[in-house]
């Protein structure tokens, strides 16, 4: 006998991984010059020179304390850091004790699941478009996810759907801003609003609902766009982070829960997680990642590249008649099909050597989703294919 749920999500899959690996199959039959690879979420540019000598600096340290265990939850440098900027960044005051790193956001993002799944009735709310895997997240739980429908015009909140699906089974709503697949950033009314109605729906459900806010793009904005920081708003804010867009390093695996001071019975919230992290077979963090990041916590790669990109995208693609979210933060383009259907209008584009990524499991199947963290050549190649597509040649 095996898992039900194991087996189905290793059969499945993710769509955009499965799309990335097409791709690599792909490139190795007519060459990697020939493909316009939008799937994955797969920084671009370099990390930070500071990343690279806070690596050279670590190697030359206590190589037990370099690549030994450190405390489950992390180790003294990198929170104490993360306490210093955060406190410094954004107005609130913050210690090493709020801080719980683990191995990326998808790990924060388990770990806090399951601490707030006290049993099978328990919901979460996730607002589409919306990362897929907090399906898997919250079913591996045995908990339910409920999506409420995207406001597919600005896409920010639809306060009316939210709150009608909000109920005292609900114990978090998720947010993810910049988003994934949009590249919308909530603007600081939304996440005011936000805050307000949950207060509400707390009080009537008689205990707190979370915010659940997942941050792996916060420092991926544009022209100047800030990102409301969650905590600042609603006090039960629980904050997922990973340093693997900003410092370019997705494959390094490491992240952290922030529990503020302010949170509900925060130790109590901090020892679950902990507790969940421990459930799921966490030991530590990587040790020598965590050492490096500590000593450049708030360094940030070149992201011009980014930004020409998108730029090039937003100029070109509404010309030809699509019709595209504005993306203030994050490498991704999303926009409505031509013809109503993002799967459909995927397979087209696949046929021509163009890789989108169908947005039926974000949540809006009527979209697709581009990664444009690739090089401006892969952009500037695509242009005629998308015309082609949008003209049905």
């Amino acid at each position: 006998m095996l898992n039900e749920n194991a087996l189905k999500y290793g059969s499945q899959g993710s769509a955009i991984r499965a799309l990335f690996e097409y791709g690599r199959q792909r490139a190795a039959v007519v060459g990697k010059e020939k493909i316009c690879d939008f799937s994955l979420g797969n920084p671009s540019v370099p990390p930070p020179r500071a990343l690279f000598a806070a690596f050279e600096a670590v190697l030359k340290e206590d190589p037990m304390a370099t690549h030994g265990y450190t405390s489950s939850w992390g180790c003294d440098e990198l929170r104490a850091a993360l306490a210093e900027s955060l406190t410094r960044r954004f107005g609130m005051t913050f210690r090493p004790e709020n801080f719980f790193i683990t191995a990326g956001a998808a790990a924060a993002l388990t770990a806090c699941f399951c601490a707030l799944t006290p049993d099978r009735d328990t919901e979460f709310i996730a607002l589409a478009p919306y990362f897929p895997e907090y399906k898997v997240y919250s079913e591996t739980l045995g908990a339910h996810l409920k999506v409420v429908p995207a406001d597919e015009k600005e896409f920010q909140i639809d306060f009316a759907a939210l709150e009608a699906a909000i109920n005292r089974n609900t114990r978090a709503v998720v947010i993810n801003s910049p988003n994934n697949p949009a590249g919308v950033v909530y603007t600081e009314e939304t996440v005011r609003k936000l805050g307000e109605l949950l207060r509400l729906k707390s009080r009537e459900a008689g205990h707190p609902i979370f915010l659940i806010s997942d941050e792996p793009y916060r420092e991926l904005t544009y022209g100047g766009v800030r990102v409301p920081f969650a905590p600042l708003y609603y006090e039960n804010t629980l904050v997922c982070y990973s340093w693997s867009k900003c410092l370019s390093m997705p494959g390094d695996r490491l992240g952290y829960v922030l529990i503020p001071e302010q949170t509900a019975e925060w130790r109590q919230v901090f020892a679950a997680v902990a507790g969940a992290s421990r459930m799921i077979g966490h030991v530590c963090a990587p040790s020598i990642v965590q050492k490096a990041v500590a000593k450049c916590v708030d360094a940030m790669p070149d992201l011009t590249v980014y930004e020409r990109n998108r730029n090039l995208l937003l100029e070109a693609l509404p010309a030809m008649g699509y019709e595209c979210a504005r993306p203030d933060g994050a490498f991704y383009l999303f926009f409505r099909a031509p013809r109503g259907d993002g799967a459909s209008f995927c397979e087209e584009a696949k046929a021509k050597d163009l890789l989108a990524v169908p947005a039926a499991t974000f949540g809006c199947p009527n979209h697709l989703r581009i990664a444009y963290c690739v090089d401006t050549a892969v952009v500037e190649r695509s242009l005629p294919v998308f015309r082609a597509l949008i003209e049905g040649k």
